[in-house]
């Protein structure tokens, strides 16, 4: 809602610069001063990368594809903003993504569209938050899930 200033607002749009598909993710904020805007450019195509793509170094590649093929467990990727957590996360995705697991997620927001994995977005709005998505994904029979948060 352009015209409301007085809440902190969350939005996306999606654009093509360069020729290159861009999502824009907006933050507003109100302040003493006016309102404050950050923008954060997405590149649609960074969200296909493997771990080598991101700089990943071998022996520790080999490791994390040790990790995600074990049977039970749970990963952590933590880091401040901007850090590559999501990226990573979906680097991760991409590598099991072999059609035959189910691959879901309950996110906010979804920063990259993957195919044959199973994306669900959190929405306040219709009283979708983590909880009830999770529980849902779980209901659905699934080899791996991730739950990304941004906040």
């Amino acid at each position: 809602d352009i015209a409301e200033k007085r809440l902190p607002q969350d939005g996306r749009i999606s654009l093509r610069i360069a020729g290159r598909p861009v999502d824009v993710r907006v933050s507003t904020l109100p302040s003493g001063y006016g309102e404050r805007v950050v923008l954060r450019l997405l590149d649609r195509q960074a969200g296909r990368l493997d771990l080598g793509a991101l700089g990943v170094e071998p022996a520790t590649r080999a490791r994390f594809a040790a990790l995600i093929r074990e049977p039970h467990g749970i990963l952590l990727i933590t880091g401040p903003t901007g850090s590559g957590k999501t990226t990573s996360l979906y680097a991760l995705l991409t590598e099991l993504n072999d059609r035959k697991r189910n691959i879901l997620t309950v996110e906010d927001p979804i920063e990259y569209f993957l195919d044959g994995i199973g994306q669900t977005q959190v929405n306040p709005k219709i009283d979708l938050d983590f909880a009830r998505g999770l529980r849902a994904i779980l209901r659905q029979d699934p080899d791996v899930v991730m739950i990304g948060r941004s906040a």
